[in-house]
Formats: C-alpha cells, structure tokens, sequence
C-alpha cells in the first residue's frame, strides 16, 4: 500500500517547477520504462500492479486503483515509473558534423512527443531546444515519445547563440523558402522548425543560412502541423544521404 503523500508527490511531478526541484520525471507503460532502462536511464521507483522491472529493491507493488491515482494516463498501463532528469550541455564548437535538430518556441506536447519520435526514426541523435519550447519532460510529452525520448538527446539552450557560433549550414523551413525537394541539402547541419503559430522568431530567422519551403500540391491549408512537416523535412534530408538503388 502507498500513501497518500506518495500519491502527491507523483502527481506533482506534472508540474515542471516540481520535476526542476526533485530532478525527477515520470514514464508509464512497460514499453517506455523499459525502453528507459535498456537506454541506461537508472529508475529512482518504479510502482507496477504486477511485474517485475529492474532492480527489485525499487519495485513497490501496488494495485489498479492506486496506480490509477498516480497515472496521468486515461487507461494507466501496469507500470509508473520516476526517472532522474538527465543533465545535457553543449556548444557550438563540440558539435560533430551531423544532422540536429533545434525547436524555436514548439508548444504542444503531442508536437514535442512526435518530433523526437521523428527524430529517433531518423536518426538525429540531439535536438536543441529554446527556453520557451516545452519542457521534453512532461509527462505528456515523455507519453508521446512512445519510449523514443530515451535514444534523443534533448538540450535546451540559447538558439540565438548557438547558431550564430556554428559553423554548419542553418536551415530554416520558411514560407518564403525555396523548394526543398530542388534545394541541395548537406547531411550535416541544423534544421529549425518554429513555434505552431509564428513560425521562427526574428532573431533565430536571422541566422538561417538556408531557407526551405514544403511546396504545396494543392490549395488548401496555409500550413502543416509542425511535427509532420520536420517529418518531411527529415525525410528528404536522409532521402539525400540514400545509396541509389
């Protein structure tokens, strides 16, 4: 049994000023948990109604309604579990010549989810993140990563000074961009996707080297949805890099 303070202090965790103070955030499901694990993030609890994860001495066995209580999920999944959030730094000059990602302001957590699933399908082991994009580890974004949140590095920095001290190719998806699908692509560099609504901001659009448009086949939508639109933006990035056929 778990008391209520336990209960608490989980559901707190939905909060990032909660998770900035304990360090801590919460996965849920056995494929996210385990996904966690086999990446080398160390469980701090992990309460299950019935099986058995990891280390023992961490385990806490609990039934469905306490776990319901806990779960931020609608149909809790047998198993919650609180992880330390890692540390992630770097610079410009560290950086290996590789395809990143960096999010100028993205504020949905199902955007933030499905773009480092995007990023993990294809690949880009790092994305950089501006203060005002959510916080990676919520627990609806760490939800919607469906586990591949343990295989992306997620960094949050100064945009504006970390690509104007780069040396790779900023590439910018802009309505004012040229075609990608014309447009000679590197296999390294940053590729910038924007906030939902505005788009890049002025200072980050300043420093894009190279501005990119997703073309239209048909009038209709003024834009895409920011996650299938680095979907695509990825997609023929790595189409390049394909050995032909």
């Amino acid at each position: 049994m778990i008391s209520r303070n336990e209960i608490k202090f989980v559901r707190q965790l939905e909060q990032k000023k909660y998770r900035t103070r304990e360090g801590l955030f919460v996965a849920e499901g056995p494929k996210v948990v385990g996904d966690l694990m086999d990446n080398g993030f160390i469980p701090r609890q992990i309460f299950a109604t019935g099986c058995s994860f990891g280390d023992s001495s961490v385990n806490r066995l609990v039934s469905e309604d306490e776990l319901r209580k806990m779960s931020f999920l609608q149909h809790p999944q047998q198993v919650l579990a609180l992880f330390e959030i890692p540390q992630e730094t770097t610079h410009s000059s560290s950086l290996d010549p590789e395809l990143y990602l960096a999010l100028d302001g993205i504020q949905n957590p199902g955007n933030m989810g499905t773009i480092i699933r995007v990023a993990h399908w294809f690949g880009i082991s790092r994305i950089f993140c501006s203060a005002d994009t959510v916080d990676a580890w919520s627990p609806k974004v760490v939800q919607a990563t469906m586990g591949s949140i343990a295989s992306v590095k997620v960094v949050y920095t100064d945009l504006v000074e970390l690509l104007s001290q780069t040396s790779l190719p900023v590439y910018g998806t802009l309505l004012d961009g040229s075609n990608i699908y014309a447009e000679e692509l590197s296999p390294q560099g940053i590729i910038v996707m924007g906030n939902e609504g505005n788009g890049i901001s002025d200072a980050v659009r300043c420093l894009v080297t190279k501005k990119l448009l997703i073309p239209a086949f048909h009038r209709g939508p003024d834009s895409l949805n920011v996650a299938i639109a680095t979907a695509i933006t990825c997609s023929e990035f790595r189409r390049r890099m394909a050995p032909a056929q």
